[in-house]
């Protein structure tokens, strides 16, 4: 009920995840990202807890076929569980259970994978990593990615949720954009839209945070 493409870019060294899914909120479940450590996703009928299990071993050194063998080995139910990840030396790794929904698939790219269940055909990973290609602002390829997953068939039904996630080198999530919830739109495009919008802008928030009186003005009302 999910397809995601996580990536790390080798010139920004960020770490970026896009998703969508038939479910509500998908983001906020399966997308996890850490600065300077990498990015994990744990979807199909989902445990949230595995995304920053995955985080901390690779934080500790661990590889990303590492912390995918030590999860799949300790963690409960782990048949019903779809990992990926990329650690920071842009290495990825999965794990696919016995219970996957569905038609199901992973393909793995340089610095990039990505995966998904009940899926309408196996081809959708690679139309993703396709999509998400190898030069640009790696934001525009994540959303880029997205997009290719869906007009490749994406999910069996429709989507209602979609997100990104994004995180800098030395900081917080840069991004963190999402769609929780559509009955009458397309969460992608939504997401996308968002992303239009907040690209211009990203580095001034980042600014603001470190030292305010170095940002430019908010240029909205009531600003001075």
């Amino acid at each position: 009920m999910t397809f995601s493409l996580l990536a790390r870019c080798p010139n920004t060294r960020r770490f970026g995840m896009v998703i969508s899914s038939s479910s509500p909120a998908v983001a906020a479940r399966c997308a996890h990202a850490r600065a300077g450590v990498g990015v994990a996703a744990t979807q199909n009928i989902t445990d949230p807890t595995l995304g920053p299990r995955l985080l901390d071993l690779m934080a500790q050194g661990l590889s990303a076929e590492a912390s995918i063998a030590r999860v799949s080995a300790e963690a409960a139910h782990i048949d019903y569980r779809q990992l990926m990840t990329v650690d920071g030396q842009g290495r990825t790794a999965a794990c696919s259970g016995a219970k996957i929904l569905g038609v199901w698939g992973v393909a793995h790219g340089d610095g990039v994978i990505a995966g998904g269940n009940m899926l309408a055909n196996a081809q959708v990973p690679q139309a993703m990593i396709t999509g998400f290609g190898t030069h640009g602002d790696f934001g525009d390829r994540l959303i880029a990615a997205l997009q290719a997953g869906r007009a490749a068939g994406g999910e069996a039904g429709p989507v209602h949720s979609a997100g990104m996630l994004m995180v800098d080198a030395e900081s917080w999530p840069v991004a963190e954009l999402r769609c929780d919830w559509t009955d009458d739109s397309d969460p992608i495009a939504d997401v996308a839209r968002a992303w239009v919008v907040y690209k211009p802008q990203m580095a001034a928030y980042v600014q603001r945070a470190h030292d305010p009186r170095e940002a430019p003005s908010y240029g909205v009302a009531g600003d001075r």
